[in-house]
């Protein structure tokens, strides 16, 4: 083997455990959402200091290591609040965040709607009833009526503080 051919073989097993790293990384977070992590924490378990793992977490999956946990944590908590027998304090808890405000902040941001909002969309109808209570098509919710169905979907969609509408009355 010549050295070219050594050298980008050592650079090609290189990147793959890398990405095996950040893998692992990324799994555990998924796993344990709901426990407190931090990067640094993270970073010692995958042998790399806080920085790289940062950096090279942001460069493969778009994010921060805790900018993921975050999204991994809402993506959680708009799940329990669709199913509407927890209150946002303890869906707060439930997904591993401690200050309801801190929640609530987080939640607003990435999904537009802050979870009390969501939670009474996701659950019941402006008329007071509850979705889906009948079976029907039409209390389902689709995206054509603007039921609950549609505004589980709308709100799941990550969004930005700037991007989010804007509440009626405010001023820009």
């Amino acid at each position: 083997m010549c050295r070219p051919e050594w050298r980008r073989a050592r650079v090609q097993a290189q990147r793959l455990a890398e990405s095996a790293r950040l893998r692992r990384v990324r799994d555990r977070i998924d796993r344990e959402y709901a426990r407190p992590l931090d990067v640094v924490a993270l970073a010692r378990d995958a042998g790399v200091p806080a920085g790289q793992l940062s950096r090279r977490f942001r460069a493969a999956y778009g994010r921060s290591p805790y900018g993921y946990l975050m999204a991994r944590r809402i993506e959680r908590a708009t799940a329990l609040l669709r199913r509407g027998d927890l209150g946002v304090a303890e869906v707060a808890l439930a997904v591993g965040c401690t200050s309801l405000p801190a929640f609530t902040a987080r939640f607003t941001g990435l999904v537009g709607v802050s979870p009390a909002l969501f939670r009474f969309g996701a659950t019941g109808t402006a008329a007071g009833g509850t979705a889906g209570t009948t079976g029907t098509a039409a209390d389902m919710g689709h995206a054509s009526d603007g039921g609950p169905a549609a505004v589980a979907r709308w709100a799941a969609t990550p969004v930005r503080n700037r991007e989010a509408p804007q509440a009626a009355g405010s001023v820009a």
